[in-house]
Formats: structure tokens, sequence, C-alpha cells
């Protein structure tokens, strides 16, 4: 019986043995509910429980002559019981075994990536506490927009990275679903009641309508939230690669002191962890739409999607469990540099504080389109001027002087304005 308060590695989960172990179990757990329900001597279940065991390698060596892989395990776990084995696999069809024995190995899966993702939660909340008033400039479109901080950024991470817990819960449910209703799904040879009893076993809950097979919806749904999962692993990780640029370097991956970036360039520091993130996205997202082309089977079943989720399946937990751990490390061990996002958010004498100047024009009773118009004219003067100064340009243009005195002019240039609301923010986040 598989241990399921001890979480295994996921690599382990999605090998031929730990499959075969849910089969097993499965099967075990049939022929209990059969033996509840009067159905099969309780003896011949002890028997069972007690011989049923299988040779990984003697169920490839059966399955190359019957080509068929429930049946080569079914004859390979006969071997080991004898007898009693005629009661194992009564009335199920092999679908009834790969499905369920499939829920198990899924949930086995999220319950790792869980466990993962509650560390890049503690990762992103300690980082978000130490630089909440980080002072960066916020981009739009690239360019230099207004004032955030760092951990502002990194709220919204946090934020982010809930939500994605919240639907891997909720997932967590939706596909801990097995079924143990026969060929085609209509309980022909087997009881509803074993069903019920087996899947609460196993900690299931029983396909309310299943075909012969439990629709594929719920794993095009699972895959689905892996690949979402991964898309926000890579928004991260492209937000880090943009802002370790040389022009910009705020932040930077952690570089160890033997490390090397470059064969032909000594200086390189390249954010290879987050590059490496970004193509890990781009596949899970490419087996989401196999997923989905998965669920139109014909009729009441074909295999044309088990030969996928073969491959899917687990090379989606296994990178999405393993992109978990990178960006873990990543944000734990991330360099923040302030003093160049202080010099980011000068650059060109603060035009970032050009909403500031506009608003404060129009409390103080000038038109909006001329206060824009006066504001823009100096900003986009200091932008293509080289050393061009905003504020220095500001504070000389006579129109706005007519407006402002030189302590108004100053209050427009305080970053605190930006940052008066951000505890509210982090109030909603617990941090």
């Amino acid at each position: 019986m598989i241990e399921r308060y001890t979480l295994p590695e996921m690599g382990e989960i999605w090998t031929d043995t730990y499959k075969l172990k849910t089969w097993l179990e499965v099967e075990i757990a049939v022929c209990e509910a059969q033996a509840e329900l009067g159905y099969t001597p309780a003896e011949a279940v002890e028997e069972i429980k007690a011989k049923a065991d299988f040779d990984p390698q003697r169920v490839l060596e059966i399955e190359a002559e019957v080509r068929h892989d429930v049946i080569a395990f079914l004859t390979n776990v006969n071997e080991y019981v004898g007898d009693a084995g005629r009661y194992i696999h009564l009335g199920l069809t092999s679908s009834d075994v790969l499905d369920t024995g499939l829920a198990l190995q899924m949930v086995a899966s999220v319950n790792l990536i869980l466990e993962k993702l509650e560390e890049l939660i503690q990762a992103i909340r300690y980082q978000a506490q130490q630089h909440r008033y980080t002072v960066m400039v916020g981009r739009s479109h690239g360019i230099h927009a207004e004032p955030i901080t760092f951990g502002f950024k990194l709220a919204g991470w946090l934020a982010e990275v809930l939500r994605n817990r919240d639907r891997l819960v909720r997932l967590r449910q939706d596909i801990a679903v097995g079924k143990i209703s026969g060929a085609v799904g209509t309980y022909a040879n087997v009881d509803p009641k074993i069903e019920a009893i087996a899947c609460q076993k196993l900690g299931l809950e029983p396909d309310n309508a299943s075909t012969q097979v439990i629709s594929r919806d719920r794993h095009a749904e699972y895959v689905q939230q892996l690949a979402l999962l991964s898309a926000s692993i890579e928004r991260f990780a492209v937000e880090i690669r943009n802002l370790q640029r040389t022009d910009v370097l705020e932040v930077e991956e952690f570089f160890s002191k033997k490390q090397k970036g470059s064969s032909a360039m000594p200086h390189k520091r390249n954010p290879i962890r987050s590059e490496r993130l970004t193509g890990m996205a781009r596949v899970i997202r490419g087996n989401a739409v196999a997923a989905l082309e998965n669920v139109a089977l014909w009729h009441e079943r074909d295999i044309s999607h088990s030969s996928v989720e073969r491959v899917i399946l687990p090379d989606s937990c296994i990178l999405t469990h393993f992109m978990l751990r990178e960006i873990t490390g990543l944000v734990k061990n991330l360099l923040v540099y302030p003093d160049n996002m202080k010099r980011n958010m000068n650059v060109y004498g603060g035009v970032i504080f050009s909403q500031r100047v506009l608003l404060t024009l129009v409390e103080k009773g000038m038109n909006r389109e001329e206060a824009y118009s006066v504001v823009q004219g100096c900003a986009h003067t200091a932008w293509n001027t080289q050393d061009g100064d905003f504020r220095k340009l500001i504070e000389a243009d006579e129109t706005i002087n007519k407006m402002l005195s030189a302590e108004e002019i100053s209050t427009c240039f305080d970053p605190n304005h930006h940052l008066k609301n951000l505890d509210e923010i982090y109030q909603r986040l617990g941090i």
C-alpha cells in the first residue's frame, strides 16, 4: 500500500514502480469493498493483501508478449497471489485501475507542488517586507512612469502566488476522483457501492458520471493550472531579467564566487536561471494544449489520450516542481541595488514626477490642457537633451512660477507622496 503521509520525490511519483503501486492499491481497495459487501470471501481478500506484489521488470516482459499493460500487471500479481487471485479485478475494466491510479499520482504531485509553492510564498513575503520602502521607478510600456517600491512590486507577486495556491487547492479536490464502474461505465458487472467504498479507502470521490474513462476535462484543467502557475513564475523571471539588464541593474541573480558567465567574455553575469524558467514555462503551456486535445475521445473511450498523458503529466509536474524550486532560490538570494534604483528614478531630473506637477497646477486653478502642455514641454525638453533636468526646467518656467511657490514645486518631487497608501495593500496581503 502507498504511504500517503510522507511525500515522495516528484520524480518517484511518475516512475513505473509507483504507478504499479497505485494500481495494486486500487485493486486491493476494490477487493476489500467486495468483501465488505459479501461478494468475495474475506479470507481470500486477506490472502491477497498478504501476498500481492509485482516485479516491474517482469510486468514489462509479460507486456512484450500480451501487448496490454494492465493484463501484464494482473498476470504478474497472480504469480504472487496464487488461487486467491481469481477474486482480483472482478467486474472491472482496465480504465478503472488506470484512471483511479492516475488520480492518486496526480493528487500526490499537486501535494508536492503545494508544499514547494508555500516556500515560494514565504520567500516573496520576506523580500516584500524587507523592501517595503525601497523606492524605485515604476515602468509602463518599458518606459519610466511613476515611483513605486520594490516591495510593492513583490507584493503583486505575492498576491498572484496566493491565487495560484487557492486554485491548486481547489484543483486537488477536483482531480481526486476515481471510477470503478466497469466497461463503458454502466456498473453492469460491479455494484456502485463497491466504487463508493473503494474510493473512500483511497481518499477519492467517485466520478458522478464516468464513461469507460474519467472524462479528460479534469486532466486538461490539471495541466492548465500548472501552466498558469508556470506563467506566473515566468512573469517574475522576465521581470528579473529586465531589471538585471546592464543599463538598468536594479536587481541581479546571485552570482557565486566561482561561477562563469561566458566562455568568451569574463565580465558577463547573465540571468541564466530566469531565462531557464522562461523556457520551461513554454513547454508546460504547450502541454496544456495537448491536454485540451485529449478531451475529445471517440464515444465512450479510445486510447488516443493515453500516450499523450504518459508524456505531458510527468513532464508538467516535474517541470513545475523544479521551476518552483528555482524561483524560490532565486527570490531568496536576489541581489537588490537600491542606489541604482535611486539613480534610475532621477534620470532627466525627475520627469517621473510630471503628473504631480500637472495636478498641482490644476489644483491652483490652471486649465488642465494648458497645464498638461506646459509640463509636457518641460518633460520632453529634458528627455531629449543630454543631461536634461526636468526639475530645473519646471523651476525656471515663468508660467509655472506664477502659479506655484518654490516649496510647492519641491513637494511635487517628493516620492513619499506615492507611498502613502502602500500600507493598505500590505494589510490586504497580511504582510
